[in-house]
């Protein structure tokens, strides 16, 4: 077997390896999803039970203070049911993880770092396949963005408590590698001479890391939405089947750390946004185009730039600040998805053949 010919049996077996890895890590997610819902499932039963105590605790103490019962009776506080189960995570803002230990939310924790780790593990096998930085088209993409989402939650949870997140972050990055390996996968392979540059390292790297941060404060403001229905008693999220979302801290404590991760994703963005200029005129003599991608990268940065000023500055708050931020994220994927398969331009690197 000459030389070019066992090069090539290893990078196809790095490229088999990665790709099995992406499926193990899948599979690992998904039951770290489940474990996560069991979780915030029981949570919500607690808060419940803890919340119908406080009820007929006051409306006992309300009966006495009508009847003119003693003061004593009138003290009385609310009690919670010795077999209740575990208390909600710590509050958003105080950072602490108060409670007892729960099994459930602890098997969660472990299989999302163990599903972290194979992706890891995956998205290197496909660098040392493809020879290069192993984010250069749609599906590598998809695998380091979810990547980073799954970093960037298990690294807030280092100072807050945002378990409550697991399940749906989870979800979000199942979702992304499967959409990756079923409908944007491509050969490991090198890249166009345009993108043979330490700026696809840099420009493409930061731009991942921004996407990552900002689809957990996507998670975040969806949640925002759901538990602010959910305490308002309104629409389909007052139903009983959604008793999880009891488990989640009070909307205006999840709008601040979304406000807080778009802020982060804001600013990266930003650097994505020169950074790419200056790329571009390195490889094409302009610094501005019009081209789609750079016309949507730039729509992207005036939607979040909005959403910042709005809520700082105009007193945007509750719902208004979260379906500001929906759009944004909805303009994130248009501009990674729909300008990559739609517009022709200098940036049509999806690697897809139609």
């Amino acid at each position: 077997m000459t030389l070019a010919a066992l090069t090539t049996t290893q990078t196809a077996s790095y490229a088999t390896l990665s790709s099995h890895l992406v499926w193990a890590s899948m599979t690992v997610l998904t039951v770290a999803m489940i474990a996560f819902l069991v979780d915030l499932t029981k949570l919500g039963e607690s808060r419940g039970v803890v919340a119908a105590a406080v009820r007929e605790s006051r409306d006992a103490e309300l009966v006495t203070a009508g009847a003119g019962g003693s003061g004593a009776t009138a003290g009385t506080t609310a009690s919670v049911p010795s077999d209740a189960p575990p208390s909600a995570p710590g509050d958003v803002e105080d950072g602490t993880q108060a409670g007892p230990r729960r099994k459930a939310v602890g098997i969660a924790m472990s299989l999302t770092v163990l599903g972290w780790l194979l992706l890891g593990a995956a998205i290197v096998t496909r660098g040392i396949a493809a020879g290069r930085a192993p984010w250069a088209n749609m599906y590598e993409f998809t695998l380091v963005g979810s990547f980073v989402a799954l970093t960037v939650f298990l690294l807030v949870n280092r100072f807050r408590d945002v378990r409550f997140l697991g399940a749906f972050v989870t979800l979000l990055t199942v979702l992304f590698m499967a959409l990756g390996q079923e409908v944007f996968f491509v050969q490991a392979d090198g890249v166009q001479p345009a993108l043979q540059s330490y700026w696809l390292v840099i420009h493409v790297g930061v731009a991942i890391t921004a996407t990552g941060i900002l689809t957990v404060a996507f998670v975040t403001s969806v949640l925002q939405l759901f538990k602010d229905s959910r305490d308002n008693g309104s629409g389909l999220m007052a139903h009983r089947g959604f008793r999880f979302l009891d488990g989640l801290p009070k909307a205006d404590k999840l709008e601040v750390l979304s406000f807080r991760l778009n802020a982060v994703g804001f600013v990266l963005w930003t650097f994505t946004l020169i950074a790419g200029a200056i790329w571009a005129e390195h490889a094409w003599g302009r610094y501005w185009g019009w081209d789609p991608k750079e016309v949507w990268t730039f729509i992207v940065w005036i939607v979040y730039a909005a959403y910042l000023h709005a809520r700082t500055t105009r007193g945007w708050s509750g719902r208004r600040a979260a379906y500001f931020v929906l759009v944004g994220y909805a303009c994130v994927l248009f501009n990674f998805t729909g300008v990559n398969l739609i517009f022709n331009g200098k940036h049509s690197y999806s690697g897809l053949t139609s």
